[in-house]
Order: C-alpha cells, then structure tokens, then sequence
C-alpha cells in the first residue's frame, strides 16, 4: 500500500508538471486569459494534492487502516475530476464542465477528513 500510494503520488506530481509547462509554453498564446486562469487552478490544485497522495503513503507507513487508503482515493479523484474538468474546460471552452467541478472538489474536501479521522483513530 505504501509504495502505491507514493508512486501514485510521485507519477501525479510528475504529469502536473507536465501539463504545467505544456500551460504555460503551449496554452499561453492559444486561449483566452480567463481560460488560461482556469487551466492554472487546476494545475495548482493537482500538485498540491500530488504532495497529499505523497503524505497517503507516509501516513499509511505509520497508521495503516482503511481510512488512510481511502484518503489516497479520493485524493485521486479529486485530481482526476476537479483538475481534469477544469483542463477540459480551458482547452475546449465547452463550460458545462465546470458544473463537474466541485464534485472533485468535494473529494479534495472528503479526503483530506478522512485522513484525519484515520490518523486519529490509529492513536496518531
């Protein structure tokens, strides 16, 4: 679980940077400005929980239970969903998108309680 939990981590935190660059050298001149600020909130909030997917791992080192993995999902889901929707949105345009958004919000929101609760019931 723990080497999962870090690869996911390390291979999310790699493709964040990927597409980050590929916002700011391919995007840059190729979508509107607004469009370009949605494309970097998502980057901002992939990064920030590639780290979390990287603190699953450690905290499945020391308090493994089922709410700790848990977390690493829905942190995963909240990258795919909320960065991913808001990717499609910048580069496609197509706006209802934006209405899936908070879902992977809402799993960014879950995860990080989760995590919570499971280091606290392992007595961390």
């Amino acid at each position: 679980m723990v080497a999962g939990w870090f690869a996911a981590g390390a291979a999310m935190a790699g493709l964040g940077v990927l597409l980050g660059a590929f916002g700011a050298h391919g995007l840059r001149e190729r979508i509107a400005p607004d469009l370009l600020a949605v494309y970097d909130t998502g980057i901002r909030y992939h990064l920030i929980h590639a780290l979390a997917l990287l603190a699953v791992a450690w905290a499945a080192e020391r308090w493994s239970n089922a709410w700790v993995g848990a977390a690493g999902w829905l942190f995963l889901a909240g990258i795919v969903v909320f960065s991913g929707s808001l990717y499609l949105l910048a580069v496609t345009g197509t706006r209802w998108l934006g209405a899936i958004t908070p879902i992977g919000g809402l799993c960014f929101l879950v995860g990080w309680a989760v995590l919570t609760v499971g280091v606290l019931r392992a007595g961390g």
